[in-house]
């Protein structure tokens, strides 16, 4: 039954993919199309920049995905126990950066830009060719990728032997049929490969087409309530106690503050893109307590429909004692608060986003590692 359930939702997403792609996969014994793209490195890529190559493997692949994300060691292995052989491995991303929705950042620190793919090489040490196809998506078309990763092998003359999956699990401690492998390992034997084509499970390829599903996720969010409540010494002490389960991230920020003003974009895409986890994000603003309407009216104009607070004493010396010691008192002030009251992180200063994200992700847990 469990098998049922699970071919019938990879079938779902197959279907559902082709559907937003309006694409057909190549056949079996298909030519490889050629494509030309930029890789990470500023230089462009065609089939022709493999010509060396006996066999050619092309992964469609994603930064943001976690079922990408959960193959990336593998495909870095792959690279190199096939290295010597006479077996080219490069990947594409070929989702378009602004269709990608917020609340899809939920098991990653990084998107899908180039600028994103370039960054996210550095961090893994990509081994491999890694190239970009989101702004037309040309490549993603012609080969039919439907998900991310989707692998595409290809023999000395470039006709398809294989295409699907690497393998048949994310987590790795759980895989029992090695796919990809067992279709380079075949030809290079001079063999047929055992199992040509698979289903494929993952992400779905994030067409232009659906950006427009993008905006109207973030009209959504823009329509919240957003509310600010007011908020005592002894309230205070009790958000930095922490008794909920969730990861905690709280801001300190003022209407007058102009970095505060400046960051808190970059905190609202930061709490939409987690808030589905167990995390949360408060914010506490240090204006006047009689500046109630022109902190709220700010709060509204950022969409911050996350739980805010406005303190209620105009004594922040003794907000400063309890938030931390060492906190100077400027503004603005950030911490990350596990449940139970640990403070895991804090930032004087304008947070750097990419940094925060790592920090939460890496306490939240990737997606792979619930498996």
């Amino acid at each position: 039954m469990v098998n049922r359930i699970r071919n019938i939702t990879l079938l779902f997403f197959t279907v559902l993919s082709c559907a937003f792609g309006n694409v057909k996969t190549l056949d079996i014994g298909a030519a490889a199309p050629d494509f030309k793209l930029i890789g990470i490195d500023g230089q462009y890529y065609t089939l022709n920049s493999f010509a060396k190559a006996d066999i050619l493997v092309i992964i469609f692949t994603a930064n943001h995905c976690p079922t990408a994300q959960a193959y990336e060691e593998r495909i870095m292995k792959l690279v190199d126990d096939y290295k010597d052989k006479g077996v080219a491995v490069v990947c594409i991303s070929s989702n378009n950066p602004d269709a990608l929705r917020l609340d899809e950042y939920g098991y990653t620190d990084i998107g899908d830009s180039y600028e994103d793919m370039k960054q996210r090489a550095r961090e893994r040490n990509f081994n491999f060719p890694y190239l970009y196809d989101g702004d037309k998506q040309l490549a993603a078309k012609a080969y039919g990728a439907i998900a991310t990763p989707h692998v595409f092998i290809f023999d000395k003359n470039r006709k398809l032997r294989y295409t699907g999956r690497i393998d048949n699990g994310e987590n790795i401690t759980k895989v029992t049929s090695h796919d990809t492998r067992n279709a380079i390992d075949a030809l290079l034997a001079g063999k047929k490969v055992p199992v040509e084509k698979t289903k494929v499970f993952g992400c779905s390829i994030k067409w232009a087409s659906k950006q427009k599903y993008a905006q109207a996720t973030l009209e959504k969010m823009n329509a919240e309530k957003v509310e600010l409540s007011s908020i005592d010494i002894a309230g205070i002490q009790e958000l930095l106690e922490n008794k909920s389960e969730k990861l905690r991230l709280i801001n300190f920020w003022a209407t007058w503050c102009g970095p505060c003003v400046a960051e808190f974009p970059e905190l609202i895409k930061i709490n939409r893109n987690y808030r589905k986890r167990k995390f949360e994000m408060i914010t506490v603003s240090l204006d006047p307590p009689n500046k109630e309407e022109q902190a709220l009216k700010f709060l509204k104009k950022s969409y911050a429909s996350t739980h805010n607070y406005l303190f209620n004493s105009d004594d922040k010396y003794q907000l400063i004692e309890i938030v931390d010691k060492d906190w100077p008192g400027s503004l603005p002030f950030t911490i990350i608060v596990k449940p139970g009251g640990e403070i895991i992180y804090k930032k004087l200063g304008m947070i750097d986003p990419m940094e925060v994200r790592k920090v939460i992700i890496e306490y939240l847990g990737r997606y792979w590692e619930h498996l």
